[in-house]
């Protein structure tokens, strides 16, 4: 069978006669490794030097091509969940028990977290990640997290009151928030793919807004923030250094839903637009 070459682009392989690839649309030029001439993709000896044409193949050295994610940009919000001192927890209980407490744990929060709209991406070993305007698109992705979030919360605190009553356990958990553009999708090839995800930067602030918060509270980028702002009642912790981030991040604590009005919208909205042909005359 005769060996098809890399795409120079991609790395994905060409087919015979294919002068763009079918992956990443680059023309492909290729070359005969003996004189340098410029050779056509379907020729089999050089046309310069005579040499054949199937030891053209990218030197061994070459470095393999990165595995891709096949996804689109999309708008969301993330979630973070997880135990704080998982592991001084788990020290001191049998495996099974620790397993029975994330089970029950980890359905608790996939219950608020599709009661709002959002999906679970994946289990993070003492918590999940959650996500809100992916795979479905939603406008209001910062809001659902935000209330699913504060369900979470009291959910969770309830949870942790009877591990205190009946096993003498301290759970304390910890949530984070961030909005911003990633992209969704899989990652890898043929036996290497992974399940759909969210890749970007805002996916590792989330994670960093939940490392940060306190026991028992949600902390929210100023992105999330100004998404949600006359909806929910927040406090204002300031720029804070971040992990990984040059510039100080602006930092929230969620504390509450807004009051409404008229059942739809917050009070902060209604007065947010300036009156028009008002003025003096």
């Amino acid at each position: 069978m005769e060996s098809r070459l890399p795409c120079s682009g991609c790395g994905a392989e060409l087919r015979v006669g294919g002068r763009f690839c079918p992956r990443c649309g680059a023309a492909q030029q290729r070359t005969c490794v003996g004189c340098g001439k410029p050779v056509e993709l379907e020729d089999r000896f050089c046309a310069g030097c005579g040499a054949p044409l199937a030891t053209a193949a990218a030197p061994a050295h070459a470095a393999p091509p990165a595995l891709a994610p096949e996804g689109e940009r999309t708008q969301l919000t993330v979630l973070f969940a997880d135990v704080q001192g998982s592991m001084e927890v788990q020290e001191r209980l049998d495996p099974e028990e620790w397993a029975g407490i994330m089970g029950r744990f980890v359905g608790i929060l996939a219950e608020g977290v599709r009661r709002f709209g959002g999906t679970i991406d994946k289990f993070t070993g003492d918590g999940i990640m959650a996500l809100f305007g992916a795979p479905v698109a939603q406008e209001d992705h910062a809001r659902r997290a935000c209330h699913a979030a504060l369900h979470l919360s009291r959910a969770i605190a309830d949870y942790a009151d009877d591990l205190r009553r009946q096993q003498g356990l301290e759970l304390h958990v910890r949530l984070g928030l961030n909005s911003g553009e990633v992209v969704v999708g899989r990652v890898g090839e043929d036996d290497l793919r992974l399940d759909p995800t969210a890749l970007g930067h805002p996916v590792g602030l989330a994670q960093r807004m939940e490392s940060l918060a306190e026991p028992e509270t949600t902390y929210l980028t100023e992105s999330t923030a100004r998404l949600v702002e006359g909806w929910f009642h927040l406090t204002d912790l300031g720029p804070r250094r971040v992990k990984g981030v040059r510039a100080p991040i602006r930092i929230f604590r969620l504390e509450g839903a807004a009051p409404r009005v008229s059942g739809t919208r917050p009070r902060a909205a209604l007065s947010a637009a300036p009156l028009v042909g008002r003025g003096r005359r």
